[in-house]
């Protein structure tokens, strides 16, 4: 099998959570354990840094991973989902894995991968850690994918946990509530590792207290800890939370012996983009009018880039908006300004929202708009109705966000 075949298989031989849904949720670490016993146990040969949330977990591991990179260190970085290439999951100092590495990985164990029936997420995560320790990185940087109590990658034993921000996403499988999701999150803490949390919120610190005390784990809240005036190339003014976590993280580090200076923090964390090549975050597209996306899709990120679109200065602001269909999109729509114009999409996954739905939600809302069959016909239509002096962002889901880079 080609590069394009092999990504075929993988995406087709189980449901996965990106294209499916709850389908494709394993509530149990067994397949992932049995196969990292297969390869060997690639991940007890990492040092690593394991970080979950709800947002900010995927700007924060790519601050992280830059700061590491510019203190000299080879520096493996996991992440999910992918936005235009599966590659972009697995780096090492921001270059993509190869197309070849996947398609020989596959190909080697394509026979233990069919027998045990692995998800696309455990046979991913078996690759990326194989690829790491093969590489000899001297640190990973690992984000969790879905929650952290059951989620492939908890089977490491990081030098430091960091949880982001909790908002209330995937609740069909993570919990009603903050305290619920919460829990799940919790669930990458380990015993006497240190884990920061980077927001203190009323309704989750005594979820994460409570399970660092059971594992003797050092706790340390961010916002409430940390003094910082670094700033990052990474747009949106949430970033600034982000920071917060990712410098105690690094604090922590430094008393485990990592020689990481401030001068290493104050550049890493202003060289995200050129040295992780992240992509989606508050992003600028084009400018005249000037057109922006961003990947936050819950009630917690959309909170965020609604208040960054106030911020902004243009005659007339112009939204492309889809979602997918387990989101909660009357709260979602509520956020969103009625003055703009609505330009209203599905991205093109079996997950997507049907746009005819949205369209009639938001209408309900006060948002005026008309649906479109494409994510690409929707950006197209508000490009032709924008004056040079417009806005135009473009998000909601980072699965439309994908379909625009």
């Amino acid at each position: 099998m080609n590069y394009q075949e092999t990504l075929t298989w993988m995406f087709a031989q189980l449901p996965m959570f990106q294209s499916q849904g709850r389908a494709a949720l394993n509530n149990k670490l067994d397949n992932i354990i049995s196969f990292t016993n297969y390869l060997g146990n690639p991940e007890k040969q990492l040092r690593t840094v394991h970080i979950a949330g709800t947002n900010g977990k995927g700007s924060s591991s790519s601050m992280i991973a830059s700061i590491l990179q510019e203190a000299g260190y080879k520096v493996g970085l996991y992440t999910s989902p992918h936005l235009k290439d599966f590659k972009e999951r697995i780096k090492i100092n921001g270059k993509e894995i190869s197309e070849q590495y996947v398609v020989d990985f596959i190909a080697k164990h394509k026979p233990y991968l069919e027998n045990f029936k692995l998800s696309f997420f455990e046979m991913t995560v078996g690759l990326a850690f194989s690829y790491f320790a093969e590489e000899k990185v001297d640190i990973a940087v690992v984000e969790v994918g879905l929650g952290g109590r059951f989620d492939s990658t908890n089977i490491i034993t990081p030098d430091v946990c960091l949880i982001t921000n909790i908002s209330k996403d995937h609740t069909d499988i993570l919990g009603n509530t903050l305290a619920e999701i919460a829990f799940e999150k919790a669930g990458i803490i380990k015993y006497e590792t240190p884990v920061v949390i980077s927001e203190y919120q009323e309704e989750t610190a005594p979820v994460f207290i409570q399970k660092a005390e059971a594992q003797k784990a050092p706790i340390l809240f961010a916002d409430k800890t940390i003094s910082t005036t670094f700033t990052t190339d990474l747009q949106g003014s949430y970033q600034e939370k982000n920071i917060k976590g990712v410098v105690a993280v690094i604090q922590l580090m430094i008393d485990k012996g990592w020689a990481i200076s401030t001068a290493n923090i104050s550049e890493g964390l202003m060289h995200v983009v050129r040295n992780t090549h992240l992509q989606g975050r508050w992003q600028t597209l084009s400018e005249h009018p000037t057109i922006v996306c961003d990947t936050g899709h819950n009630i917690g990120g959309l909170t965020y880039v609604v208040e960054q679109l106030k911020k902004q200065q243009y005659t007339h602001l112009h939204i492309v908006l889809g979602f997918v269909k387990e989101k909660d999109v009357n709260a979602v729509l509520a956020l969103f300004p009625r003055e703009a114009t609505y330009y209203f999409c599905s991205p093109h996954i079996a997950r997507g929202l049907d746009v005819t739905t949205l369209h009639q939600i938001a209408t309900s809302k006060g948002l005026q708009g008309e649906a479109y069959p494409s994510v690409a016909e929707a950006l197209a239509a508000a490009k032709a109705n924008a004056t040079t002096t417009d806005f135009i962002f473009v998000g909601g889901s980072t699965f439309v966000v994908a379909e625009v880079l």
